[in-house]
Formats: structure tokens, C-alpha cells, sequence
């Protein structure tokens, strides 16, 4: 019995041995197998999502205002978007949602804004400058650089306040900075490798809502339909006149654009009709009130248009680039509380470059730091 107990000892100890191996080869097997899934899914993962993980890791903090950068380096869609439009912000955020977001989830904003915009030759050189004033309350800031396939590479400024930031939240983080996936179709001002330049302001009147057969677009939309396709300003009044216009948040707007031979126009829509405004001089200038004939002093920012138009004709409309931030800053708009209860200034004061590609920006009336950022990609 004795012998029997130890030859059966062995035996089992053998098959434990045994058995113990043969766990060990299958965990290492499962764990190779679950290893190989991972590494599969990863790569498909980055195969999906490879341009916006690199947009997402392009974000820089240049501004403790604060102001952001980041290279735009998936396709936002654009061309699909044009195809089936937007009549609303509704619309627009659900389109963005299904087509950049994947289903993270997205409400734009966009309250009411004064701002200043102005076009006046560049004493510099042979080209021309953009002034701009972004006017709001508390507005994080990004310039967004986009390229798209079959489009202008273009720089654009957009309020990322707009799409979901604030002093709670900011893309200080590759988690928080996802919505920032959406900026392609929020932006404000801008200027594409054309030296086509686009500014918007409100307009204290009926929302533009136009039905027709067109396809329809909104404000921001139309921004970057424009820096993505115009060259110039006449072509950018055809590519509007091409579209229904529907303003975002239930307000109106009109557009400043200009282009790289100097020529401008104010283009704005009253009862819903589509008007071109042209400068009777060199120069042109808008802020928050309609300038077509008859509807001349509809709006506000009569005091801030006067002073963009004085200065510029005093110098014939031409300037230097440090003279136009200088107009910027004496057309800047304090804080002060606006009818709502907010606290609105001047967010950003930006100088577009029409010859040079380039952008001058400061953020929070601080005049004197200003950051210049480029239409060209930096080489790497």
C-alpha cells in the first residue's frame, strides 16, 4: 500500500506537472492572442482616426488669454456638407456630430457679437491688410490652419466658446480638446493662401432665413465655404448667390470680404435678399449696422465705423502694419455690460497680411504681445 501510494504520488505529481505546462502554453497563447487583438485594433483604430489623433497632438497654448493653435489634418467633409447643407445650427452640429465627432456630442453656440472690420493698402509693401476686432464677452481663442484636398489652404480664428469651452473647460488635454474636431465649421474671420479675407459682424435685425431650391447654408458655414473655394471677391459673391443663407443663433450678419488685389465688399441680406455693398474709395470698412443705401444707420457701432473711416481717410486709406493695429486698438470696445448682462470687449484684434500669407494677433486688448501665425504649414 505504502509502495502504491508513492508510485501514485508520482503519477500525479507527473500529470501536474503536465497539466500545469499545458496552462501555462494556453495563457501564453490567449495572451499573445489578446496582445495581437489589441495591436489589431489599435491599428485600425489609427488607420480611422490618424488624421484627427494629429490634429488633436497639434494643439499648442500660445496665450494665457487664452489663444490656441492647431493644424487641422483630417477631412472635415466639406464638399459633403455642400451637398446637403444646413438650414439651422440643429442641423449643422448633427452633420458635424456623424461626420467628425463620431456621435460625441455637440451644442453650438453663438451669441451676440460686435466687432469692427476694416481694408486699407499696406504702406509696407504692394499688397493690402485686414483689420479685424472680434468683440464678445470672455472668448478662449484658436486659430485653426486648414488644407483641405480639392480647396485653399487657409488660416481662420474661431471662438471656441462657440463649441462647448470656457474657463471650466479648455483642449488642455487630448480628452478635452475632442470638440475641438468640429472648429473647421465655426470660424469668425480668416484668410486663405489666396489673400481672400473674411470677416463677420452682427446685425441687430431680422434673422436671414432664405427659401428657395438652394441648398442652405449658415453663417459659419459660409465663412468656410468662402476660404475654402474663393480667390477672389467676385468670386465669393457668386459662390453666395449660389447658396440660401440662414443665420446662426437667430440673429444677422453681413460680411466684410476682401481679396489680395485690394478689391472689398460688404455683402449683407435684407428681407432676405442678397446685397453687395462696394466702397466709393479705396478703402472699406464695416461694424454692426447695414451700409446699404437707405438702411444706412439701422444697427450700432456708428461711433467705432467713424473712426475706422476718419483715420483712413486721413491717410488715404494707406497704412503700415503696426498703424492698423493701431486702429484696431482705438476701435477696440472696452468691457462694459451689454443690454443682456454680460461683460463684452474686444476679444482679439487681428492684422491679415494679404501679401505676406500672415496674421497678427492679440488677445485681450494686451497691444503690446502680439503672435504672428501663418497660412503656410511651419516646416517640421
Amino acid at each position: 500500500m505504502v509502495k502504491y501510494y508513492y508510485e501514485t504520488e508520482g503519477k500525479y505529481g507527473r500529470r501536474e506537472k503536465v497539466m500545469n505546462k499545458r496552462i501555462k502554453r494556453i495563457l501564453k497563447i490567449t495572451g499573445i492572442t489578446i496582445l495581437s487583438v489589441v495591436l489589431i485594433f489599435a491599428g485600425v483604430f489609427t488607420g480611422m482616426f490618424h488624421g484627427e489623433v494629429r490634429t488633436l497632438n497639434s494643439i499648442e497654448k500660445l496665450d494665457e488669454h487664452p489663444l490656441y493653435t492647431m493644424e487641422y489634418k483630417g477631412d472635415y467633409g466639406m464638399d459633403e456638407f455642400l451637398e446637403v447643407g444646413a438650414c439651422n445650427d440643429q442641423e449643422l452640429v448633427k452633420f458635424v456630430v456623424d461626420r467628425l465627432l463620431k456621435g460625441l456630442p455637440l451644442e453650438i453656440n453663438i451669441p451676440s457679437l460686435g466687432c469692427s472690420t476694416f481694408l486699407a493698402k499696406n504702406e509696407e509693401s504692394d499688397g493690402y491688410l485686414f483689420g479685424r476686432n472680434f468683440d464678445l464677452n470672455a472668448s478662449p481663442g484658436m486659430f485653426v490652419r486648414t488644407q483641405p484636398e480639392d480647396g485653399y489652404a487657409s488660416i481662420s480664428m474661431v471662438n471656441l466658446g462657440f463649441i462647448g469651452y470656457g474657463e471650466e473647460k479648455l483642449p488642455d488635454s487630448m480628452k478635452d480638446a475632442l470638440l475641438t474636431l468640429a472648429a473647421p465649421y465655426a470660424p469668425l474671420d480668416g484668410m486663405n493662401e489666396k489673400g481672400l479675407c473674411v470677416g463677420v459682424l452682427l446685425i441687430d435685425t431680422e434673422p436671414t432665413n432664405q427659401q428657395t431650391e438652394k441648398v442652405d447654408i449658415t453663417t459659419t458655414t459660409a465663412i468656410r465655404m468662402l476660404l475654402d473655394q474663393a480667390a477672389t471677391v467676385e468670386e465669393a459673391v457668386e459662390l453666395l448667390k449660389q447658396y440660401d443663407m440662414h443665420s446662426s443663433a437667430n440673429s444677422c450678419y453681413h460680411f466684410q470680404i476682401a481679396d489680395a488685389s485690394g478689391n472689398s465688399v460688404v455683402v449683407e441680406y435684407i428681407d432676405n435678399e442678397m446685397k453687395v455693398v462696394r466702397p466709393k474709395e479705396s478703402y472699406q470698412a464695416a461694424t454692426n449696422f447695414l451700409l446699404t443705401p437707405g438702411e444706412y444707420d439701422f444697427g450700432k457701432g456708428q461711433d467705432r465705423y467713424a473712426i475706422l473711416m476718419d483715420t483712413l481717410k486721413e491717410q488715404n486709406g494707406i497704412v503700415n502694419s503696426e498703424e492698423a493695429m493701431d486702429l484696431l486698438q482705438a476701435a477696440s470696445q472696452d468691457p462694459h455690460r451689454t443690454d443682456d448682462g454680460d461683460i463684452s470687449a474686444t476679444q482679439w484684434s487681428v492684422v491679415y497680411d494679404m501679401e505676406t500669407l500672415s496674421a497678427t494677433i492679440c488677445m485681450g486688448q494686451d497691444y503690446e504681445n502680439t503672435y504672428t501665425y501663418s497660412v503656410a504649414e511651419p516646416e517640421k
